[in-house]
């Protein structure tokens, strides 16, 4: 397409439709002159006439009015596209969709997002929660919240809280039943709470690491889940060990209403980020990150 002609094409749909060409220069900001010219142009390229004039009036021929049917959704298309760049400027506005995991969106959403949602009132926000691995590039998401070890390496990854433990824990009543595990091979001898994963079907693996040694543990038990909170609320009842998030356990460690075992077995690993796959990101994205990011990062 030569340069100009969706300009000058333009100009013609704005003549056809206000049946004027002052009213239409007003509209587009030309002097009427300059809008007569450019639609002389377009119409000695095309060799067609597309405007019948008279000194009072001016409509369509046969074959404007043809040309306008054709223009007009390709043109709101356009301008649809160009109000949709809204979104990478100016004041956060428009919708998010986010992929994350359960414990993520504890830890991670569950304080800063009705905040986030006060301040911006211009952003909708969906949030869907699935332990699978999700191609958020595929699946029409703007950003996931994963663990830093499984975010892709393509990916544009904004920390968002310290490194993990995920550790062993029961109640001190389930110890006074049970002895104390030394090794993650005594696991093998007591009932543990296991987590399926929905994505892919299989139970999580029990993974400790000590003195350059990787060990996973396929622990056996009377119960598995696929919800976390689930799985927590066993553990404190002392129906069996829990393969759980330090942050999660903490205040019942420190409250001594669970004990932690195979301390040192238990490895830090890289926490919560944020991760997104352009490096443009838009306004309500980047208010998202500034409302989520940790302060130690």
């Amino acid at each position: 397409m030569r340069r100009g002609t969706l300009d000058d094409l333009a100009a013609f749909a704005a003549v056809a439709r206000t049946r004027s060409f002052t009213r239409a220069a007003a509209e587009l900001g030309l002097s009427p002159s300059a809008l007569s010219h450019a639609v002389r142009g377009l119409e000695e390229r095309l060799g067609v006439r597309l405007l019948a004039r008279t000194t009072r009036s001016v409509a369509p021929t046969p074959a404007g009015e043809r040309l306008v049917r054709s223009l007009a959704p390709a043109l709101a298309e356009v301008e649809r596209g160009l109000a949709a760049l809204a979104d990478w400027r100016g004041a956060p506005s428009g919708a998010l969709r986010l992929t994350t995991f359960s414990s993520a969106a504890r830890q991670v959403l569950d304080p800063a997002l009705p905040r986030f949602l006060l301040d911006h009132p211009a952003v909708s926000v969906e949030v869907v929660i699935d332990d699978r691995l999700t191609d958020i590039v595929a699946a029409r998401f703007d950003a996931g919240i994963r663990f830093g070890e499984t975010v892709e390496r393509d990916m544009v990854a904004v920390r968002l809280g310290p490194d993990q433990r995920t550790v062993v824990v029961g109640t001190p009543a389930y110890f006074a039943r049970h002895p104390r595990p030394e090794t993650p091979a005594d696991l093998e001898a007591h009932n543990c709470v296991n987590y399926r994963l929905v994505g892919g079907g299989g139970l999580l693996p029990w993974e400790f690491a000590r003195g350059g040694q990787d060990v996973r543990v396929r622990a056996g038990g009377q119960l598995t889940v696929n919800d976390a909170a689930l799985a927590g609320a066993a553990v404190r009842a002392g129906a069996g060990l829990g393969y759980m998030l330090e942050e999660e356990v903490a205040a019942d460690i420190a409250a001594g209403q669970l004990v932690q075992v195979l301390t040192d077995w238990c490895t830090p690993f890289p926490g919560y980020h944020l991760y997104h796959p352009s490096r443009q990101a838009t306004p309500a994205l980047r208010a998202l990150i500034d409302a989520v990011r940790w302060v130690g990062a």
